[in-house]
């Protein structure tokens, strides 16, 4: 090679070397960190670890362009610090029940689960295409969030109680660790509800400073070990018929993403909502065996007078929380008709089909 052919193909790498060097800090700069605190515990089954692996997703399939750290309840805010957190924009994203924010606005808890409210099924269709959608960011604007749908636990259990419950009279002076507007309920008909995050129940009831407590199903109930305080298991919980989880984000920090970025991670949430459901539904029955078979756990259904009596109380209750606001009536009368139209399909095709099916072949 000459001289001037070697000076030539010198400055061709060269140029191409400055270029790479000069594309590096905008790639860079394209870069971005998203903080997601929880409201539950680390490696927390059920949902502690749905919501580390919603994150790890995120980064994964934005090829790193967006990097998570997941910070657990207590690892950075503590559980129910985690909205103000996001809405300052001190953290990008949070992984919660929107029920636990009605203390901000009585519109968050259909976005959970109300009292006779919405199933999985049921829930799902309205978010995704009977507006639900919608409503949910017009209230989160509100607080500068933008939230997606992020995972369900289904239909849950109606809680661990110390005492057998035969009547709405034995709920009374009952202190029951049970938020959102189910604890409004239980205490229409006298009980005192408690609002404790998932990492504190277990001491208060094993303590006593508690007699009585909802959380999931077997499958997330199992691993909390609250059999050890309290043998009486009863089913079907009218306060979280779909509970609903949620990824929150800040919505300047939303809205500073591009249309990639964005759709990934709603797609991300949308896989980690089906996905949550199906865990639960894989594994609620063999854990419930375990708790009966193994733990001496006492299975009992609620009876029809103590269910009439939480369907009286829960229509006050939703009364009340629609008379909060413009925005909170506009809510509940659209999940309202929700229910209604959603429900009568249901009636006549999943539910008529499943009792039709379990009666045929004797499944209890």
């Amino acid at each position: 090679m000459d001289r001037r052919s070697f000076i030539k193909k010198a400055g061709l790498v060269g140029a191409a070397g400055t270029a790479a060097t000069l594309a590096t800090p905008a790639l860079s700069q394209n870069l971005k960190e998203m903080v997601i605190v929880s409201t539950w515990p680390r490696d927390f089954p059920g949902l502690g670890l749905p919501a580390q692996r919603l994150a790890a997703r995120i980064t994964e399939l934005t090829d790193g362009r967006i990097t998570t750290k997941y910070f657990a309840a207590g690892e950075r805010v503590g559980a129910f610090d985690s909205f103000d957190e996001v809405a300052s924009g001190n953290a990008q994203g949070y992984m919660a029940a929107e029920y636990y924010w009605k203390g901000k606005h009585a519109g968050f808890s259909p976005f959970t689960a109300i009292p006779f409210g919405l199933t999985y099924t049921e829930m799902d269709a309205w978010i995704k295409y009977g507006g639900g959608q919608e409503l949910w960011d017009e209230l989160s604007a509100e607080f500068g969030l933008k939230a997606f749908a992020a995972g369900n636990t289904g239909v849950q259990m109606g809680g661990w109680f110390n005492k057998e419950i035969n009547s709405a009279e034995d709920l009374k002076g009952l202190k029951m660790r049970i938020p959102g507007q189910g604890g409004d309920v239980m205490a229409k008909l006298g009980a005192s509800p408690v609002s404790l995050p998932g990492g504190q129940i277990y001491e208060n009831l094993t303590s006593g400073a508690i007699d009585a407590t909802e959380w999931v199903g077997p499958y997330n109930d199992y691993f909390m070990k609250f059999y050890e305080a309290a043998k009486y298991y009863y089913f079907p919980g009218m306060h979280e018929p779909g509970a609903q989880l949620a990824l929150g984000m800040n919505k300047a920090w939303w809205d500073g993403l591009d249309k990639v970025d964005q759709a990934i991670i709603q797609a991300v949430a949308n896989e980690e909502n089906a996905r949550t459901m199906a865990e639960t539904n894989a594994n609620n029955g063999e854990y419930l065996s375990k708790l009966i078979n193994e733990n001496g756990v006492q299975l009992r259904e609620f009876n029809d007078d103590v269910y009439a009596s939480f369907g009286e109380a829960a229509q006050e209750v939703f009364e009340e929380a629609r008379d909060h606001s413009p925005l909170a009536a506009k809510i509940l009368d659209a999940h309202a008709a929700a229910r209604m139209e959603l429900g009568s399909w249901m009636a006549k095709s999943d539910v008529s089909y499943s009792i039709k099916r379990n009666n045929v072949l004797g499944i209890e």
